[in-house]
């Protein structure tokens, strides 16, 4: 029996109809186009970055040579570096090493916190490109019900793929142990076995070979600060004025953190008609 011809017709057109409904294939990703990225979930995509928000340092050469390294989290006082540290590094080690990273060029891929849970489907795609990654994730914390961290756990080890070898993670956060303490003392009150359920927040942290503190500085410590920008971005102003000036812009803001002297510094600048 013959097939009728306009029911032929009519499945060839609603044929074509989905083929135009369906999303295109997605690009392959070109990791040589930038330095850094930021990961996007929705739709899944690098974003190229590019310019890195970044102040100008000396830590990365030897996972950028192919060597073995340790994931690491920053941890401590607000506004003290930790974030600056990551990007200033990176930069310093694309600078020293030049021409020798050739195409193993070592990539900064920013994950924002609320995307953790694809933390695995992005380092899918980094696991087979040539370069080495960096990924980095800034304020990284968890609160209460959020399990989001058994993602990272089996991620950065004990995973059956693991992290792959040309990935660190990097993350700052201002909890050392990136959960806060009501949580881990609900977790202990409540738990069959207090310890072992401690045990399951804390390990995260133990997760990063590589833990740096930052602490509240002091005023000297915020003083060296402040002259360094001075010096660096070249403002003319006298030392004391500047000791004077400085001192009561942090005590308006209530810190001496390195965040507090860049905000000064800014204003400074403005006043003296200087773009740094």
């Amino acid at each position: 029996m013959s097939a009728d011809p306009n029911l032929i017709d009519r499945l060839e057109r609603l044929a074509a109809a989905l083929e135009r409904m369906a999303p295109p294939p997605a690009p392959a990703i070109d990791f040589s186009s930038a330095e850094a990225f930021v990961w996007q979930t929705a739709p899944e995509a690098f974003i190229p970055v590019p310019r890195v928000n970044r102040q100008p340092l000396a830590l990365l050469k030897r996972f950028a040579k192919g060597f073995p390294a340790n994931n690491a989290l920053l941890w401590g006082a607000r506004g003290m570096g930790k974030s600056s540290l990551v990007k200033a590094s990176h930069a310093d080690v694309r600078l020293r090493l030049g021409k020798k990273l050739d195409k193993d060029d070592l990539k900064l891929v920013e994950i924002h916190r609320e995307d953790i849970d694809a933390l695995p489907r992005c380092l899918s795609h980094m696991r087979t490109a040539p370069h080495r990654f960096i990924v980095f994730c800034d304020d990284l914390s968890f609160d209460h019900d959020d399990t989001s961290y058994k993602s990272l756990k089996a991620v950065l080890e004990g995973g059956i793929e693991g992290r792959p070898d040309n990935v660190l993670f990097y993350a700052t956060s201002n909890r050392r142990h990136l959960m806060p303490r009501h949580m881990m003392e609900n977790e202990r009150s409540t738990a069959i076995n207090p310890s072992e359920a401690v045990e399951e927040k804390v390990s995260l942290s133990d997760r990063f070979g590589l833990w740096l503190g930052f602490h509240n500085g002091t005023q000297d410590q915020y003083l060296d600060m402040v002259r360094g920008y001075a010096a660096h971005h070249k403002l003319a102003i006298e030392d004391d004025e500047l000791v004077r000036d400085a001192l009561e812009w942090s005590v308006t803001r209530g810190g001496r953190s390195g965040r507090v002297a860049w905000q000064y510094i800014q204003d400074l600048a403005g006043r003296l008609g200087v773009i740094l």
